[in-house]
């Protein structure tokens, strides 16, 4: 199962009290600072959910399997590392 940024909306919504219309351009804000933050090189840290930062992921080679001769040179480039914060690695466990 998977969660959209709509049902989220919607879920902020009933829970503040506010319209669908309010609560997704404050979802849709939050998801723009955030993504901004970690353009600009800078981590974000939500206490007791996690942090989200930028690590540069090397270059390398890879290999195709049906021609493993063929070799492939891949880019380093950058992804967003995610780290559970204390209180949802807890909820995390205790729901596994």
């Amino acid at each position: 199962m998977s969660l959209t940024k709509r049902e989220i909306a919607k879920e902020v919504a009933v829970r503040i009290g506010s319209t669908q219309t309010d609560a997704a351009a404050a979802v849709q804000a939050i998801l723009d600072i955030m993504a901004q933050e970690l353009a600009n090189g800078g981590h974000i840290e939500l206490r007791g959910f996690g942090v989200f930062e930028i690590k540069t992921r090397k270059a390398s080679v890879g290999r195709n399997p049906r021609k493993p001769e063929n070799t492939v040179k891949i880019p380093a480039r950058k992804i967003v590392k995610f780290r559970a914060g204390k209180e949802l690695a807890a909820v995390l466990e205790k729901n596994s």
